[in-house]
């Protein structure tokens, strides 16, 4: 939003039963409950690329790298609904790969460029980039240093391409649910 608009302004004034990003108070309380209408369509998607992928986050070491209210937040409740013990890190974590290297499942959505390398991966993980980055005119990459990851995780998003697709998806979802659940009789 431009400097002189009020975000939080902009966001209490839409109707929670049409917030099809969850981004209303109301709705950020629900999803830390796990009582929920909407979730935010990016950490939705990735939850759906779990699922459809057969993996289990039941038990599991999951580390998010990001904490912004749009991805890292919701991300980490609902990988903990999914009963996975989660951590959150940031860009100033200290000793970060030491913590990424303990993650079964690695989210990245921190907004750097390559910032996660294969050094920082735990060998068989499962590594899902929600970061993009314009490093140049036509290239896109994300906050996972894709070849060097690779080469150490089980499974791997790429970008672009992989989760991208997964928030459209989820957006559609959530404006279908609203449309369901305002529909006058």
């Amino acid at each position: 939003m431009p400097e002189h608009i009020d975000d939080e302004a902009i966001i209490n004034a839409i109707d929670p039963k049409k917030d099809v990003d969850a981004f209303h108070p109301v709705n950020v309380g629900k999803i830390m409950t796990g009582n929920y209408d909407f979730v935010p369509c990016t950490p939705a998607g990735v939850m759906e690329l779990i699922k459809e992928s057969g993996i289990d986050v039941s038990g599991k070491e999951c580390v998010v790298v990001g904490r912004s209210n749009i991805v890292g937040k919701p991300m980490s409740m609902l990988l903990l609904h999914q009963n996975g013990t989660v951590t959150v890190c940031h860009s100033r974590t200290k000793n970060l790969a030491e913590k990424t290297k303990n993650a079964d499942i690695l989210v990245a959505a921190v907004g750097i460029p390559n910032f996660i390398t294969g050094d920082m991966i735990k060998p068989g993980a499962v590594v899902i980039d929600v970061g993009i980055n314009r490093i140049a005119p036509k290239k896109l990459v994300g906050d996972v240093e894709f070849e060097s990851a690779e080469k150490v995780a089980a499974a791997i998003t790429p970008v672009p391409g992989g989760v991208g697709p997964m928030t459209i998806a989820m957006l559609m979802k959530n404006t279908l649910k609203a449309a369901e659940v305002n529909k006058t009789k």
